[in-house]
């Protein structure tokens, strides 16, 4: 990795050494501390605070008790409206209840009110934060007080609670904040926010979680009163973006029954999910002697309990949990797999309450109306525990389009024979051992019910009423096969899932990868192709492999992309084959991006062509920027020196993680404030910057910060870099003016001293060169002015007219790139080929979000 630093002048009046000595300049910690402090004054202040005020109460060492000096601190029904405490919804929001908490709200203040200040500032935040959570308490405790009134149950259950949490405030505060993010991060901090707190009102449900959740939802109105319309404008996400929320929202649908164990739990509407994962504790060795000896009534319920009773159970009994998060995993990595993963766990989520609910002796007695109302509330408490796997399975239908990923059939089928393999061997193992010592078991076993314990074994324990008789082994390496072939089943079936993500079906193999880049880097495919090494094109190779064409077949068109990769000398030779090829499969050929040393040969196959842009090139070698016409670059990039910006020449391998995540972040937030939908094809997205061989160029201001980015594609002759083409550029919302010039024109004095020939500023779609000085203009075809009249209407949409007229700046020369097909009448088929191609994923509402933005 290599630096160029595009400024070299020094203060002409710096003091020299000795006047130095004896001054050190703060270390880095202290002046981050010092620069964080002035950021977020009101967070440290709450810390500090909460720090001394759970010493005074001793929250600090042991959590709160009920006691008088507490109750003149906290907020509830008792202490607030009871005994009279108006304080005490203010007073709250200062004292931690427990060490735990203290912790907690010293995390949270340091980074989520911190990043509300640093949003809206220290006056606005510290405001968000009393008026969300002293109002949130107080309506909080007004709903309890009233709903206890009317014997509503979880108000009566926690009627006698009581509260002392900072973070109510916290997250009012933030989701306040959020309104004055950018579009991606306000969605990300109100979904998961949202997500989280919900998660804990619905499963845990103490009183603590209901106040922050009626904070957030005070913050979302106060955002909105503060910068109003933040609420209506929903914003499209990337692709990856919408997986990442997706797999958040199920991996939070996989912890929220362990939030519903946290104390003092079990309140929350969604809670009686819980009651699957729990088991009572039982003396196994007193259990099995009794009913050995007599075998009673009770024995049927107490061996059950013995059977979940140990480690391997109780993994067992969390496998639904799992099975959700390995799920979120590859949700998240678009897999199709896990998208049946997701479907099957969460019906079988839906079945496992009605499994359980004969084993938990659920009765409801309403003997007369007063019991009716609680009567009907505990039954909607046990049917909400399928209100969660029936949401989940909506949404993954409704976003089935984002899961598109397949393993290939050999990774399928290899997976398939790891999974059946560990079953079998699993089992027979049991089985053998199991009927061998049928008297060895309580009660004893008969070779049925040894084979459905034998099943029982890879299923959880919620599934039990549905598998047989329980019947429990005494031998000692039974009782191990007994309580461990099922984890073990399912470890790996988990590490096979995982296994299988990593498997994809791109239509090419590796060893077609690696041949394609040793053609490229031995010569041809032009300016642009290193695009063919991009996921979505396969190979065509010769039959001695010295020449390849990188393509896609969509709706039976086979679109190559830039020239074919071989010698000049045979590339009439290759296009002919690769024809053939496509004829053979009855497929239409459409050359698309093909510079015009390649036109005689459709000359001579009696094709079609028309300009489909205009590439824009520099010449490194001569290039200069003296003269009005480069005045612009000249001054954007000698303001660049000015403030001081910097230059990094390196991969994504290389880049310091810190730089790695400002690229991303900025990269989603560029997609994230556009609702049309992402284009690819000839332009890059952030994966394809990750490839060893494309070269970053980034700016950075004097503090390391990412000012804008650039990512070049070379291209090569005898396997040396000889060019490269921009394709990746991305700047931050707070660059300077003019930083794109700077980088671009940094770049080209860069390629100047490594002897670069090329300097490619990429196609540009639609697009017509100026005519020469002195030289007539073409009388336009009916394609030429089709062409222009599409450019003209796309041009809200995608400022294909207002790139081409930035690039113009660089004063390049123009090369006109052109789409050869064999007939007319496709085109119609090819024009929509194409469409897909460039947007593969785009579904009814992005269209419908482009036309309205062409309509504009």
């Amino acid at each position: 990795m290599s630096t160029t630093d595009t400024q070299t002048t020094t203060a002409p009046d710096a003091p020299d050494a000795r006047s130095r000595k004896g001054r050190r300049p703060p270390a880095p910690f202290w002046q981050a501390v010092i620069r964080y402090a002035g950021v977020a004054p009101a967070s440290i202040a709450l810390t500090l605070i909460v720090i001394v005020t759970s010493i005074v109460t001793g929250t600090m060492w042991s959590p709160a008790t009920g006691g008088d000096q507490t109750m003149l601190w906290a907020a509830g029904v008792g202490p607030t409206i009871d005994s009279g405490y108006w304080w005490t919804p203010v007073t709250a929001l200062f004292v931690p209840e427990d060490p735990a908490q203290l912790v907690i709200v010293v995390v949270l203040a340091l980074t989520l009110l911190a990043t509300a200040e640093r949003l809206i500032g220290t006056l606005r935040a510290s405001i968000a934060f009393l008026a969300t959570g002293v109002v949130g308490i107080t309506l909080g405790v007004l709903l309890q007080w009233s709903a206890a009134s009317f014997g509503e149950i979880w108000a009566t259950t926690t009627e006698f609670d009581f509260t002392l949490d900072p973070t109510v405030g916290i997250i009012g505060a933030l989701i306040t904040a959020s309104a004055f993010a950018s579009a991606l991060w306000r969605r990300r901090i109100r979904l998961l926010t949202f997500a989280v707190v919900l998660m804990f009102v619905l499963y845990n449900g103490d009183q603590n979680n209901v106040f922050r959740l009626i904070a957030a939802l005070l913050g979302l109105g106060l955002g909105t009163l503060l910068r109003p319309g933040t609420v209506k404008r929903i914003r499209r996400s990337s692709h990856a973006e919408t997986r990442n929320l997706i797999a958040a929202l199920v991996a939070i649908t996989a912890i929220g029954p362990l939030v519903a164990l946290l104390p003092p739990g079990g309140f929350g509407p969604l809670s009686f999910v819980s009651a699957l994962f729990e088991h009572k504790q039982v003396d196994a060795q007193t259990v099995l002697a009794q009913c050995d000896k007599d075998f009673t009534a009770n024995c049927r319920l107490d061996l059950a309990l013995v059977s979940v009773d140990g480690i391997g159970p109780l993994l067992l009994s969390l496998l639904p949990l799992v099975l959700l998060i390995v799920t979120a995993i590859g949700l998240r990595r678009g897999r199709r797999f896990a998208l049946i993963l997701g479907f099957v766990v969460n019906a079988a989520m839906i079945v496992l309450p009605f499994t359980a609910l004969p084993a938990g002796n659920l009765s409801i007695d309403a003997n007369d109306i007063e019991d009716l109302a609680p009567a009907i509330e505990l039954l909607f408490w046990v049917a909400a525990a399928f209100i969660v796997p029936v949401a989940s399975i909506i949404l993954l239908i409704v976003t089935r389009r984002q899961f598109q990923i397949r393993a290939p059939r050999a990774a399928i089928v290899r997976f398939a024979i790891i999974i059946v393999s560990a079953f079998v061997i699993l089992a027979i193992s049991y089985l053998i051992a199991g009927l061998a010592s049928l008297t060895e078991f309580v009660p004893d076993a008969t070779i049925g019910e040894v084979f459905a314990s034998a099943l029982r074994r890879f299923v959880p324990a919620g599934f039990e009423s549905i598998t047989g008789t329980v019947i429990v082994p005494t031998s000692a390496f039974v009782s191990i096969l007994y309580q461990w072939v099922g984890p073990v089943f399912w470890a790996v079936f988990v590490l096979a899932t995982l296994q299988l993500y990593r498997a994809t079906a791109t239509g090419r193999t590796v060893g077609d990868e690696v041949r394609f880049r040793e053609l490229l880097k031995r010569g041809g495919g032009g300016t642009l192709g290193f695009m063919g090494t991009w996921p979505g094109n396969v190979y065509w190779f010769s039959e001695d492999r010295e020449a390849a064409v990188a393509y896609r077949v969509i709706n039976g068109i086979a679109i190559t992309l830039s020239d074919p990769v071989c010698a000049p000398e045979r590339a009439e030779r290759t296009i002919a084959e690769f024809v053939s090829f496509c004829d053979a499969n009855s497929w239409v050929p459409v050359f698309y991006s093909v510079h015009g040393e390649y036109l005689p040969v459709f000359d001579a196959l009696g094709w079609q062509y028309m300009s489909v842009g205009e590439e824009t090139l520099m010449h490194p070698q001569t290039f200069d920027m003296a003269g009005k016409p480069w005045q612009k670059v000249r001054q954007a990039h000698n303001r660049g020196i000015k403030e001081n910006i910097t230059t990094l020449w390196t991969t994504w391998d290389e880049l310091p993680p810190i730089l790695a995540t400002q690229i991303t972040a900025m990269s989603e937030q560029w997609v994230s404030e556009k609702e049309l939908p992402e284009m690819g094809f000839t332009l890059g997205a952030l994966e394809e910057l990750k490839d060893p061989d494309v070269a970053l160029y980034l700016a950075l201001d004097p503090d390391g910060g990412l000012q804008a980015i650039t990512s070049w594609l070379p291209s090569y002759r005898d396997g040396r870099v000889v060019g490269y083409t921009i394709d990746f550029m991305r700047r931050g919302d707070a660059s300077i003016p003019g930083i794109m010039e700077f980088i671009i024109a940094s770049a080209a004095l860069r390629m100047q001293g490594e002897g670069i020939e090329v300097l490619s500023l990429s196609g540009a779609p639609l697009a017509t060169k100026p005519v020469v000085d002195g030289e007539a203009p073409a009388d336009p075809t009916t394609m030429d002015r089709l062409l222009g009249f599409l450019g003209r209407t796309l041009e809200p949409a995608y400022g294909f007219a207002s790139l081409f007229k930035f690039k113009s700046k660089f004063n390049p020369t123009y090369e006109t790139i052109y789409m050869a097909y064999p007939d007319p009448v496709a085109l119609p088929a090819i024009g929509s080929a194409i469409g897909k191609a460039y947007l593969p994923d785009a579904h009814a509402r992005e269209y419908l979000a482009l036309a309205r933005t062409l309509m504009k």
